[in-house]
């Protein structure tokens, strides 16, 4: 269900093919933000069919990893391959790229 920044990190190195999905508010995408999709998890039921269905997985994230995780649950239970990035945008600025800024 989690995957942890040093894993998606190798995975960059690696070319691997995933899709980012940021589940934060507009207001924590303006800080910073990893890209990818951007849907707020208020708005995820209603707009996950915007997401594409092809073999890559998204790696969902958010500011600490709570709200990615049942973002991840939802998306799982609608066919989706997904896995919550573990301690979010923030653990990702501590162990990956500290250009990302903290908030």
């Amino acid at each position: 269900m989690e995957i942890v920044p040093s894993k998606v990190s190798t995975w960059l190195k690696e070319n691997k093919s995933f899709n980012w999905l940021d589940v934060r508010r507009d207001d924590e995408r303006e800080i910073c933000s990893l890209g990818g999709f951007h849907i707020p998890l208020d708005q995820l039921e209603a707009r996950f069919e915007e997401l594409p269905r092809d073999k890559k997985p998204l790696i969902v994230y958010c500011h600490h990893g709570v709200r990615s995780l049942y973002a991840t649950q939802f998306l799982k239970y609608h066919g989706y391959d997904a896995l919550s990035l573990a301690g979010g945008i923030d653990l990702w600025s501590l162990e990956i790229d500290p250009e990302i800024p903290r908030y």
